[in-house]
């Protein structure tokens, strides 16, 4: 099933974290993720158009992961470049869950500066 369609289960019926190598499967998936070196989490940054296209892509991604009990943390600087990174606290590292919000959060469509 198409990562997007699938809905994050509850912390305690997953289990455990991705090793290193179910970690990169799973992003073969999410293009434009990236596997933190530790393994603990994936991250994904954007080049916003501007500050107010920022702060309108986290208003979009606020109640997505609301929605899906699972809360990404999110990262403004610079004013416009936004760091996206997710983990699953609970289980300290990646998991399903992870793979599923980004490609949730992969079907909006935020304003980008040109580049």
């Amino acid at each position: 099933m198409e990562l997007a369609k699938k809905k994050c289960l509850p912390c305690e019926g997953i289990g455990r974290a991705f090793d290193r190598a179910e970690a990169e499967a799973g992003l073969k998936e999410i293009p434009g993720w990236y596997l933190s070196d530790d393994v603990q989490s994936i991250w994904r940054e954007y080049v916003m158009k501007d500050f107010v296209a920022a702060v309108e892509f986290i208003n979009a991604v606020a109640p997505i992961a609301e929605a899906e009990g699972h809360h990404p943390d999110l990262h403004l600087t610079g004013y416009r470049k936004l760091r996206i990174d997710l983990n699953t606290h609970a289980l300290g590292g990646i998991t399903e869950n992870d793979l599923i919000l980004a490609a949730k959060i992969d079907t909006l469509s935020p304003r980008l500066a040109k580049g």
